[in-house]
């Protein structure tokens, strides 16, 4: 996950949260489980329930939450991503409009405003696909 851009702890919680029982794990366990301060944890559960990766569980009798992956998580974080995508396509304009007298680098910047803009249109539809793909394996 580092290698994909995430930072190290974020990246080394959902990994742990990969391999968690059913139940998923309180913020606690995570700690002792990675060897890492509770504070380590708490910002990395933050960031990973910002991008909707984990999820927290509140059990009813219980005075800790737990985390686990969330269902379909990257379905979500991937279809998500497209209003982002779209918002930098917009500025790569701006500046390609900004920057017309320079034509190598107002060339630039259309192309990544172009790609950015494919990504925002395909990216969805492929997690779309991904359900329907999957779901017959799952037998649901």
């Amino acid at each position: 996950m580092t290698a994909a851009g995430m930072a190290r702890m974020p990246a080394r919680v959902m990994m742990a949260l990969a391999g968690s029982p059913d139940d998923g794990y309180t913020a606690a366990e995570l700690a002792e489980r990675l060897g890492v301060s509770a504070a380590a944890v708490s910002g990395a559960v933050r960031y990973l329930q910002s991008i909707r990766l984990i999820d927290r569980i509140s059990r009813p009798g219980h005075r800790r939450d737990r985390y686990e992956l969330a269902a379909d998580a990257w379905h979500g974080v991937v279809s998500g991503n497209a209003p982002t995508y779209i918002r930098l396509a917009d500025l790569m304009e701006a500046i390609a409009d900004q920057n017309a007298d320079a034509e190598a680098s107002a060339r630039r910047a259309r192309d990544t405003a172009s790609f950015l803009r494919f990504l925002a249109d395909r990216l969805p539809q492929l997690a779309d696909e991904w359900r329907e793909y999957r779901l017959p394996s799952r037998g649901d």
